[in-house]
């Protein structure tokens, strides 16, 4: 009986020290090596009408969920204008915002989309385990979700860790 306090401080002290070691941004998708789910929405830009996830098919891009009201996304705007202009193709979902507001933002901020579908309700990111904006999906040429990476996208994280997977999903 001496010995059943050490033995629960010894387990928690285990579990903590294992939860130390974790890192607080990670978070996982069900989606990583599955197909984009299918939708059909409508596109920011007017003249486009629908997209829907069959057009995306063909080509690897990144799908960054981002919204006006969203201050990381603001922050990361101008890093995602400078992929873009790399060749980097990058597919916007407008997500739960006001659309009359996004076409100001892209034009003071610039577009690094090729094209931006509206998810108003929110059901593409609530098929996709949206958590939050930003949220960035690297997608393969057959529309398989490689990774999904979870706020920023900046320089940094670029060229250590997001930049060669998205080079690995070019093939």
């Amino acid at each position: 009986m001496l010995f059943v306090p050490v033995i629960v401080f010894a387990v928690l002290a285990a579990f903590f020290w294992r939860g130390l070691s974790l890192d607080p941004t990670a978070m996982p998708s069900a989606l990583v090596g599955k197909p984009m789910p299918q939708f059909e929405l409508p596109a920011l830009e007017q003249n486009r009408g629908t997209i829907s996830s069959t057009e995306l098919v063909g080509q690897p891009y990144l799908l960054n969920v981002w919204a006006t009201w969203c201050p990381t996304c603001k922050a990361e705007h101008p890093f995602l204008v400078d992929l873009a202009e790399s060749g980097v193709n990058i597919i916007g979902v407008y997500y739960r915002d006001d659309t009359s507001k996004a076409d100001g933002w892209l034009t003071n901020l610039g577009n690094p989309y090729l094209m931006n579908i509206v998810d108003e309700d929110g059901k593409l990111g609530i098929d996709l385990g949206v958590f939050g904006t930003p949220e960035t999906y690297f997608v393969d040429a057959a529309g398989v979700i490689r990774y999904k990476h979870v706020g920023l996208i900046s320089q940094k994280n670029w060229q250590e860790e997001l930049g060669p997977i998205y080079e690995s999903i070019k093939g």
